[in-house]
């Protein structure tokens, strides 16, 4: 019987033989490119932390810089279930590398994480992971400068992923930067204007003891009252803008990191 390359069998066999290929390089490039990929996301991750902290800026800062500037900061384990600051050796005993620990990942492990009662959802996170990393800052003295705390939240269509950066009141806002979103381009995208985002700077957190700032509808206008917890909304991003007050609302609340800045006030960044 003379060969017949058109056959079913021999199409299948080819289609196949394609698939396995292609399946193999994939996978290979995957794998060889993951140490490039893990490296871009850690820096990109040290970027996000200098630029809410004022260090870093684009365009301006050379990108060469991002790895010298940001080993300036100490990073710090939080255990927000029992309010405790924990060294890097205090964390290993605790069986957590402190430089490779992902908290997205532990708030989706039970053993790792607790479901937050509706009432208390404000940031509507859903499940909040038992430990977090923070970074500080100190000055020439080794007191605390400035202290940088992840924080998420939902917004309309997604959950924002950033960083808020306080001075060494643990009250006044540095600035605020989003890494992660998919809100609206043009609405609530607007979360990751440098314009909009230099409107945090100089900004209150607390007003006596409990947690005071607003993202309000509309523009903060001069002198209003409480103007120093204000931030101008989002333009048609209500629910955005309400999102973004709440996850800050949640995270430097007393679910959050509120009863852990109590404990950073003017200490010894090495002592802590």
């Amino acid at each position: 019987m003379a060969y017949n390359k058109d056959s079913m069998q021999n199409i299948l066999v080819v289609a196949v033989g394609i698939c396995l290929v292609a399946s193999i390089v994939v996978s290979s490039t995957a794998v060889f490119l993951k140490p490039t990929r893990v490296a871009n996301q850690e820096a990109d991750r040290f970027k996000n932390i200098l630029v809410a902290a004022g260090l870093y800026v684009e365009g301006q800062t050379p990108s060469g810089d991002v790895q010298e500037i940001f080993s300036q900061f100490e990073a710090r384990l939080v255990d927000l279930e029992e309010h405790r600051i924990l060294t890097a050796e205090q964390a290993a005993a605790e069986g957590i590398d402190v430089n490779s620990y992902n908290q997205r990942s532990a708030a989706k492990d039970p053993a790792l994480s607790k479901s937050i009662p509706r009432q208390d959802d404000i940031a509507s996170i859903g499940r909040r992971a038992r430990y977090s990393v923070i970074y500080l800052l100190a000055d020439e003295n080794g007191r605390l400068d400035k202290v940088v705390l992840p924080v998420h939240g939902y917004g309309l269509w997604s959950t924002l992923y950033g960083f808020l950066a306080l001075e060494e009141d643990l009250n006044t806002v540095v600035g605020i930067t989003f890494y992660e979103q998919k809100e609206t381009a043009g609405l609530g995208g607007e979360v990751d204007n440098p314009k909009w985002k230099a409107l945090w700077q100089g900004k209150e957190i607390y007003d006596n003891g409990e947690v005071a700032l607003q993202v309000i509808k509309g523009v903060v206008e001069p002198g209003a009252h409480h103007a120093e917890h204000k931030i101008d909304g989002l333009s048609g991003a209500t629910l955005t803008s309400v999102g973004v007050q709440n996850l800050v609302r949640y995270w430097l609340g007393d679910e959050g990191f509120g009863p852990v800045l109590k404990q950073l006030d003017t200490q010894l960044v090495g002592a802590i």
